[in-house]
């Protein structure tokens, strides 16, 4: 997208960083492909890292505060007409939590 656009990147420290020469514009470019392989190959076994907890039982993220106790409140109070954030202050819980756990 920079040498589309006619940039040119000259650095002060690296020398070899240099992309108003051809083999600057090269080192330039070999740099980024690392660099994009280092991303792809951090997401790749981030994935298969998630995938394998997933395979033994252990699910990530944050619990929920959503007991199955507080689901039966809600439900009940959600039954006899109560807002999701009346419900949610009767249970000390974030409304979007109670409309969640109701929606499933």
């Amino acid at each position: 997208e920079l040498d589309e656009r006619g940039v040119l990147i000259k650095s002060l420290t690296e020398p070899a960083i240099d992309t108003t020469t051809p083999m600057g514009r090269a080192l330039y470019g070999i740099v980024a492909v690392f660099a994009q392989l280092r991303v792809d190959t951090i997401r790749e076994n981030t994935m298969r890292g998630l995938a394998h907890a997933r395979a033994e039982g252990r699910v990530g993220g944050r619990p929920t505060v959503m007991t199955p106790e507080r689901i039966e409140a809600a439900k009940k109070l959600r039954a006899a007409g109560h807002s999701y954030a009346k419900i949610a202050k009767a249970l000390s819980v974030g409304a979007s939590s109670v409309a969640r756990a109701l929606s499933d």
